[in-house]
């Protein structure tokens, strides 16, 4: 029980002394406390420079993301330009070959449609 007691007022002599320390404007970051958790602030170092490294890469993924939508968007914009394109060339010469073949004494007007009577 002697020890007991001894252990008890030991402990709550250290919790004084700590309380009294900040008290009195004394830092408890002292170069004992650093050699004790070295380990500890290693660790909680490195896990912030993986954080940092991991929002850096998720950045950049992203960016490239973004552009390369950009550039899809505009490879399907030039597709559907080129497609058009293309079926109304295919049209306008279908039309001509068949007008050819049935002999039918058609030409394309020079001059745009007007209305004869307006209402």
């Amino acid at each position: 029980m002697a020890t007991d007691n001894n252990q008890k007022k030991k402990r709550g002599n250290k919790a004084s002394e700590t309380m009294g320390g900040l008290l009195l404007g004394r830092s408890f970051l002292s170069l004992d406390f650093f050699r004790r958790n070295v380990l500890f602030i290693v660790f909680i170092t490195g896990l912030m420079l993986m954080y940092i490294g991991n929002k850096f890469e998720c950045q950049s993924k992203m960016q490239e993301v973004l552009s390369l939508k950009t550039e899809l968007d505009n490879a399907k914009t030039d597709c559907v330009n080129a497609s058009a394109k293309y079926n109304s060339m295919i049209r306008e010469s279908q039309m001509k070959s068949f007008v050819d073949t049935m002999h039918i004494d058609l030409s394309n007007p020079e001059r745009p449609p007007y209305y004869l009577s307006q209402k």
